[in-house]
């Protein structure tokens, strides 16, 4: 039997170790009953001095000895493959895995059932049972699975178990490949509303750039496959003896930092309704949305870790796919587990460099002290907006608790009197909604700016 993660993965079974043993442990209930009833005639046949009766026991013991020998020796080659569609699935929603078998050999296989391993989270162990496969043919099953708590999943290895006519013996036979199933958190759509800020690289800088700059650079570029020959700059191509084109103008991205605050102690409880859980799926929700806007994006924890990390100062978006760098960021949220730091200094350290654009932070408890590392990260960025979440009233019954505490209110306060847009978020709340309240306030603060400036 051939074992492999695609269907030109092959390999002999030939190479099976332990033969008579193997074959021996796969006999199913009826083999060893027939063995067993075999043996006993034989016994009673020669103690009573019986003949036919020995006749009889010998049958009955050979049945399951000859079909474990021909099961064993059957010499199938299957290759495998699997599929996932799609590979990254959000929190709750369901994929959807494909499994292929091909017949490689020049016979035909007997009856085989396929089973899939499968993490208990995410459902129970798919079986399938495949009749007859002729000689170069296929058989393609599916199965479906869903967890509603992120990470990363191994699906496999496949197993086959081969069975003959008569039920006698079982053998499982293994692939060597598995899959890995990506969960990450809830994505939800936020509404294109104004929170820029105003550092140098922000705002509606990517389209001065393109109203100072003009549509072409002066620095030329070697011709490629594709490029409009009406930008063929043909002195310099005199020049170096081959195509020259004007390099397009690579304008100014918008920035934009999600700060993800996992401290272990900054949250309460645990499961897909807790606070850290919702702060994660905020982060991914804030980050897909502002990449979609055309911003260089970058994910920062209270760790230090920036991610993806490349890029102009670790920003993505510009060097790189916007798609590829949701995937990264994605990934990593996908596996973001409580940190053992407490405080955010690392986090501070990072962003002290210079003006970092807008900075969306998601910040679990905080204390006097934390707030104010908080309220100074204010100062290196041109806009700088706080979910601030309160475990205490995520793991209480909502009667208990009749508002916020007073410690909560107190850091938001010292917050919004550093500059920053600062939001408290109940249990259970709606981060589209909460994302409209800190525009509008933002908006409100903006306005009493200017009416004190006047």
């Amino acid at each position: 039997m051939t074992t492999g993660g695609t269907p030109h993965a092959t390999e002999d079974d030939r190479g099976e170790k332990g033969g008579v043993r193997t074959a021996l442990a796969g006999l199913t209930t009826r083999g060893r009953s027939f063995l067993a009833a075999g043996v006993a005639a034989a016994i009673c046949a020669y103690v009573l001095g019986q003949s036919d009766l020995l006749r009889v026991g010998l049958l009955l013991a050979a049945l399951p000895l000859v079909c474990a020998t021909v099961l064993y020796r059957t010499r199938y080659r299957v290759a495998g493959s699997r599929r996932l569609s799609p590979a990254r699935v959000p929190a709750g929603s369901e994929a959807r895995v494909h499994l292929r078998m091909d017949n490689v050999s020049r016979l035909p296989t007997g009856l085989l059932m396929l089973q899939d391993r499968v993490p208990y989270v995410l459902g129970p162990r798919p079986r399938f049972v495949l009749d007859r496969v002729e000689a170069g043919g296929r058989r393609e099953v599916s199965y479906r699975v869903r967890s509603d708590l992120r990470g990363r999943y191994p699906l496999g290895p496949l197993q086959l178990r081969l069975t003959d006519p008569f039920g006698m013996c079982e053998l499982t036979r293994s692939f060597s490949t598995y899959d890995t199933l990506t969960v990450i958190p809830r994505v939800e759509p936020l509404p294109p509303v104004r929170l820029t800020g105003e550092a140098k690289g922000y705002g509606d800088g990517r389209q001065r750039s393109l109203a100072l700059a003009g549509e072409d650079d002066v620095i030329p570029r070697g011709y490629r496959y594709g490029d409009d020959l009406r930008r063929v700059h043909w002195r310099l191509t005199a020049r170096y003896g081959e195509l020259m084109v004007r390099r397009e103008e690579q304008p100014q991205r918008s920035r934009c930092t999600v700060l993800l605050d996992t401290r272990g102690l900054a949250y309460q409880g645990a499961g897909p309704d807790s606070a850290f859980e919702w702060a994660v799926s905020g982060a991914a929700s804030v980050l897909v949305h502002m990449l979609e806007r055309g911003f260089s994006v970058r994910l920062l924890t209270d760790t230090g870790t920036s991610v993806p990390g490349e890029g102009a100062e670790g920003f993505a978006g510009a060097s790189q796919e916007s798609a590829d760098a949701a995937g990264l960021m994605m990934d990593t949220l996908a596996v973001v587990d409580h940190s053992d730091g407490a405080g955010l200094s690392r986090a501070y350290d990072v962003l002290r460099g210079g003006n970092e654009g807008l900075l969306v932070a998601f910040l679990g408890d905080l204390d006097e002290e934390q707030a104010a590392v908080a309220a100074k990260m204010r100062q290196r960025s041109g806009g700088a907006v706080a979910f601030l979440l309160d475990s205490d009233t995520w793991v209480r019954e909502p009667t208990d608790v009749a508002g916020p505490l007073d410690g909560s209110e107190e850091r938001l306060r010292m917050l919004r009197e550093s500059g920053w847009t600062a939001v408290s978020v109940p249990r259970g709340a709606s981060l589209n909604e909460l994302w409209r309240r800190a525009d509008r306030e933002r908006t409100g603060l903006a306005a009493a700016g200017g009416e004190g400036r006047s």
